[in-house]
């Protein structure tokens, strides 16, 4: 890590007014102006991140509310994951195959290849989770093959 001083920024301890005053090394880099500066791999000279921004930056685990037709499920899920991994999460716990699935957020179908923190989710927001309308027409013609199929309206009683 390499520290700079940015003269721009900067103002001297007397225009301050803290003169004789104890302070942690931290206040006094920004009450001083001083900006500190790392190396990245690449050769690139960038300011230093806040170690307490991880939340604002996409990073971390998120909670997501999954709410499907007639219950939802809390998620802990990592913010920079794919809508396709969160499908493979819910799979366990709805026991629906991925592609079985539909997700929607913020009125749109999300692709699986999609970011969640790149579309805009959140902590403790909410995903609607709808079953694929074609596979779920396949099941039932798939278990009416199988079945009689029982017409009540139809039935003579005798």
């Amino acid at each position: 890590m390499m520290k700079l001083r940015s003269k721009r920024f900067s103002r001297s301890s007397s225009k301050l007014g803290n003169k004789g005053t104890a302070s942690s090394p931290e206040k006094d880099a920004k009450n001083n102006g001083e900006i500190k500066w790392e190396l990245r791999p690449g050769g690139m000279l960038v300011q230093k991140r806040e170690s307490n921004n991880n939340q604002s930056s996409g990073e971390g685990v998120i909670a997501v509310r999954v709410s499907t037709v007639s219950q939802w499920h809390d998620i802990s899920i990592d913010a920079t994951s794919t809508f396709g991994e969160l499908k493979l999460i819910l799979s366990l716990v709805t026991n629906l195959d991925p592609r079985e699935q539909r997700l929607l957020f913020k009125g749109k179908e999300r692709e699986d290849s999609e970011f969640l923190h790149m579309v805009g989710v959140r902590d403790k927001d909410k995903v609607l989770m709808l079953e694929d309308p074609a596979t779920k027409e396949m099941k039932l013609l798939g278990m009416a093959r199988g079945q009689p199929i029982n017409n009540t309206c139809c039935t003579i009683a005798v």
